[in-house]
């Protein structure tokens, strides 16, 4: 990926934090090898064994066996309501893989990172806009499930990956910065950082754990809600449709009239009272992915 360390980077003096880090985040796109500071080495490991459809499950779960945590994290998510809702225990590593699937262990695997990323040292003053930030992947993540469910073909488990995905180019920034004192405190300049940066971070970070092509796309793509409507419903659809709900929230009125005036939301042909119908009925379900997926 090639990226110029003078775009979108703000106005702020060649010597500001907002301009350094900008430099800094040029750079380390054009390497290609983008990963999120103090994510567990097993996240990547894992996101790129998946890439395999074919990969054997005993790899899987030698992989994520090697790390406790994560075991523990995966076997808690599949025995949530919202994965096992006939309550029948799983107590078997193997037994949970095979049950979530390779999207939700994805999920599941992103979940343990960013917990981590958490209680990392020196990212203690940064526990509320961490929280913030995954709650709202959680959210937008529940509600593509439920929206891809209702209005499309497209795998529900896939969709909430790329619910779960859509921020990452956000937390990078967020553990980046964390190393340019005075640079979050600065909220304009990083803001524009973000709103300019984010989805060419999230790209190059997804492309290097080997993610899906559509996952991809729709993580870069969604905050465009004029793009070519034509053809069937897209993982990209579903994704912006989440966004804007999760943005509106319960607000039903006003995310169909955001999503009215769009390409896309002439494409679903959602009304408002679709909307209102949309969230009323997957309360209750989106309550109980949130809960699993959040720990």
């Amino acid at each position: 990926m090639s990226v110029s360390a003078s775009h979108a980077a703000p106005a702020s003096g060649a010597k500001s934090p907002a301009f350094a880090f900008v430099k800094a985040l040029a750079f380390e796109l054009s390497k290609g090898k983008v990963e999120i500071p103090s994510f567990p080495e097993v996240t990547s490991r894992i996101q790129r064994i998946l890439r395999d459809a074919n990969v054997p499950t005993d790899k899987v779960v030698r992989v994520i066996g090697s790390e406790p945590v994560l075991t523990a994290r995966v076997l808690q998510i599949s025995n949530s309501v919202a994965f096992n809702p006939n309550g029948r225990k799983i107590v078997e590593l193997r037994t949970a893989v095979m049950r979530l699937g390779f999207d939700m262990l994805r999920s599941a695997t992103m979940a343990f990172a960013v917990e981590q990323l958490r209680r990392a040292k020196g990212m203690a003053h940064l526990q509320k806009p961490l929280h913030s930030l995954w709650q709202r992947s959680v959210q937008v993540a529940a509600l593509a499930y439920v929206i891809s469910k209702r209005y499309s073909a497209i795998n529900c488990d896939t969709a909430l990956l790329s619910g779960m995905l859509h921020s990452v180019g956000k937390l990078y920034i967020l553990s980046r910065a964390n190393e340019f004192p005075g640079l979050i405190e600065d909220n304009d300049a990083y803001q524009t950082i973000v709103a300019d940066w984010h989805a060419n971070v999230a790209k190059a970070v997804l492309e290097n754990w080997d993610i899906a092509d559509d996952v991809v796309a729709a993580v870069h793509d969604y905050e465009d809600l004029d793009r070519d409507p034509r053809g069937p419903v897209t993982l990209t659809d579903i994704l912006s449709v989440a966004t804007v709900c999760a943005r509106f929230h319960p607000d039903a009125e006003s995310a169909a009239q955001h999503i009215g005036r769009s390409r896309v939301g002439a494409k679903l042909q959602l009304k408002a009272e679709d909307m209102q119908c949309l969230l009323a009925e997957s309360t209750e379900e989106v309550q109980t992915l949130r809960e699993a997926l959040s720990g």
